[in-house]
């Protein structure tokens, strides 16, 4: 494996990390904290976080990333899972801490198009 590959191996299994340990802090103790329309919220950034784990995990041991197309894929789902997921968490996070985060509402699409660009890059270095 080349430092691409690594690095891409890496960022996946720390994102499969993170989900699944927020999916257990969501599945147990944040129903005590958000409501239920906020931890349903919740639940989708960590399922997003989850499938781009788990195709990041086999881009990085499939691809040597020597095409333009599949760089792009990796740095936008990267970093359009830590827009899109990252917002989702702290947006249902804001009326427990009591603080306005509304900024962030803009920070979600943008992560999902950006996703959306990586797998559609993803798709051109196949063809």
């Amino acid at each position: 494996m080349n430092d691409m590959n690594t690095a891409v191996v890496t960022a996946a299994t720390l994102f499969g990390i993170i989900a699944i340990l927020l999916g257990a802090f969501g599945a147990h103790a944040f129903k005590k904290l958000i409501s239920p329309e906020k931890l349903a919220s919740f639940e989708v950034g960590v399922r997003y976080q989850m499938y781009s784990a788990l195709a990041l995990l086999i881009i990085g041991f499939q691809l040597d990333f020597s095409e333009y197309s599949e760089r792009l894929a990796i740095y936008s789902i990267i970093s359009g899972t830590i827009l899109f997921s990252g917002s989702i968490y702290f947006l249902s996070f804001s009326e427990y801490w009591k603080t306005n985060l509304k900024f962030l509402g803009p920070i979600t699409p943008l992560g999902g198009l950006l996703m959306i660009i990586g797998w559609t890059s993803l798709l051109i270095s196949f063809l």
